[in-house]
């Protein structure tokens, strides 16, 4: 299917969910409008608040203070899991040693995490980006973990039949590999730094769009939510876009 025929049907359901949402908020289609409305909002009023936010231009502070605390989480985190995974594959001894006590930090509530960060960090943004780290470096951390340890064993034997030093294995045969794995943690990792950074504002902050979704809420503006959710979303998307593009550039070799 053509790229153009798949972007057609993606825009046809938002078009259709939207206005699904429309009718259910404003007409006597779905059962009463106005209690629709005041749990779900209605989509041009969710559209309205967010044409005032970036046009008075408040919103630009707050989505930079987000993106400021993902980026450094997703950055950090992926580092983290990228470098570890990798020793932790070339490393049966270390894994075997280690693997209880990853498993059990895994295992650790997020949410709980959240006010021990701030306890140590502060309400700035270094609670934030240790929050979205715990998020990131797991997923990537296995990924990467997997993916070093799926690489074929006769392409390895042979490899180094060929005389290969452990340099180069790492350079033509392991990273290649994983760069799969990688990428497909880091697609899945953008949401997650967002979040940590947008739960962590939520918890505690004066800034950024967990900040102003948890204000939105604390006076039951249930359209602020929802337009702080929609603006979130839209953000993850463009990101997400971001990292599509640098992995056709490192994986142009790879057949579609």
């Amino acid at each position: 299917m053509r790229r153009a025929q798949i972007l057609t049907l993606q825009t046809a359901v938002a078009a259709i969910g939207l206005l699904l949402w429309h009718l259910a908020s404003s007409t006597h289609v779905f059962g009463n409008p106005k209690i629709v409305a005041f749990f779900f909002a209605n989509p041009l009023a969710v559209g309205q608040k967010i044409v005032q936010w970036f046009a008075s231009g408040t919103i630009w502070y707050h989505l930079w203070i987000t993106l400021t605390e993902a980026l450094l989480a997703f950055v950090f985190g992926a580092l983290g899991g990228v470098l570890f995974g990798f020793w932790f594959a070339r490393k049966p001894l270390v894994a075997a040693v280690f693997d209880p006590y990853v498993k059990a930090a895994n295992a650790l509530p997020r949410v709980v995490l959240a006010p021990i960060f701030a306890l140590w960090f502060g309400l700035g943004i270094w609670s934030k980006v240790a929050l979205g780290f715990t998020l990131v470096f797991f997923i990537v951390f296995f990924n990467v973990y997997q993916g070093v340890k799926e690489v074929s064993q006769t392409i390895l034997s042979n490899a180094r039949m060929l005389g290969m030093s452990e340099r180069q294995l790492l350079r033509h045969v392991y990273l290649p590999s994983a760069l799969s794995w990688v990428f497909s943690s880091l697609h899945t990792s953008v949401g997650f730094a967002v979040v940590g950074a947008v739960v962590g504002e939520y918890l505690g902050s004066a800034a950024g769009l967990g900040y102003l979704i948890q204000q939105a809420e604390g006076v039951f503006d249930v359209t602020g939510v929802f337009a702080g959710m929609f603006v979130l979303m839209a953000f993850v998307l463009i990101v997400d876009w971001l990292v599509t593009l640098v992995e056709q550039h490192l994986l142009s070799w790879r057949k579609a």
